[in-house]
């Protein structure tokens, strides 16, 4: 097997063409974009197997996350979720017609509400994130733990570079 890969040949294409330039950024960003591309999909087929988008997974687990009572008002959701409130909206009407969740208004502020996993949210979100941690690591059995924790550690790095939100 060859350790070259398609994106080997984008750089050295554009290497041929452009040997004044150090491409070595583009062909780590290239195979950044090629995993986002094949992790994703192989994601989302564990999420529809529950009934579940990508996004509407995520505001199940960070509810299920919170800790009980599972509950987080709108503008919290929105915030861990880096995503509008509008966004947040659209998501929360779809979980709250399948059963997922329940709006109530926020004994503290009547014109705010409060989102709760109900108990099938709270069941679909847990058997959700057990195939998709076996997916996960799965999809990604083709490294050594060493391997695992030091790309962890690298993109955290740039990370917090790039994005230095806690």
């Amino acid at each position: 097997m060859s350790d070259e890969d398609a994106v080997d040949a984008v750089v050295s294409a554009w290497h041929r063409e452009r040997p004044d330039l150090d491409l070595t950024a583009i062909g780590v960003a290239g195979r950044m974009g090629r995993l986002a591309l094949v992790l994703g999909p192989a994601q989302e087929r564990v999420f529809g197997k529950f009934g579940l988008q990508r996004g509407e997974f995520d505001v199940l687990a960070a509810l299920r996350r919170s800790g009980r009572p599972y509950t987080l008002i709108p503008s919290e959701l929105s915030a861990t979720l880096m995503m509008s409130r509008a966004g947040m909206t659209s998501r929360l009407d779809r979980l709250e017609k399948a059963g997922f969740v329940e709006r109530a208004l926020d004994p503290n502020d009547r014109r705010s509400f409060r989102i709760r996993l109900t108990d099938k949210g709270f069941d679909a979100v847990d058997a959700a994130m057990t195939e998709h941690t076996a997916n996960v690591s799965e999809l990604l059995s083709g490294l050594s733990g060493k391997e695992l924790g030091l790309l962890d550690d690298v993109l955290r790095k740039l990370l917090g570079y790039l994005d230095p939100q806690p």
